[in-house]
C-alpha cells in the first residue's frame, strides 16, 4: 500500500493536471465563442451579398404606329454601260 506521502504527492499532481485542464477547457470555450460569432458574421455577409434586387419584369412592347415611309432620293441617272461581247455560234457539225 502507498505511503501518506506518496499519496499526497499523486493528489499535487492530479490537481495541478485538473487545474491546467481547466484553464485550456476555459480557453478553447471562449476560442470556440469567438469562432461562433465570426462564422455568423461571415455568414450575414454572404446572405446579404447574395440578395439581388428584385427582378423587375418588363411590360409589353407596345405596338408601334406605322410610320409613314421617307420618299426614296432622287435616283442617280443610269450610267451607260459597255454591251457583253456577243458570244460566237459553235460551228455546224458535220457528219
Amino acid at each position: 500500500m502507498a505511503t501518506a506521502n506518496q499519496i499526497q504527492f499523486r493528489l499535487k499532481l492530479a490537481k495541478k493536471t485538473l487545474t491546467t485542464a481547466s484553464k485550456v477547457v476555459t480557453a478553447t470555450k471562449s476560442r470556440i465563442k469567438k469562432l461562433e460569432a465570426e462564422l455568423k458574421k461571415a455568414k450575414a455577409a454572404a446572405a446579404k451579398a447574395k440578395k439581388k434586387k428584385p427582378v423587375v419584369r418588363k411590360k409589353p412592347a407596345a405596338k408601334k404606329k406605322p410610320v409613314a415611309r421617307k420618299k426614296p432620293a432622287v435616283k442617280k441617272k443610269a450610267v451607260a454601260r459597255k454591251k457583253p461581247a456577243a458570244k460566237k455560234k459553235p460551228a455546224a457539225k458535220k457528219k
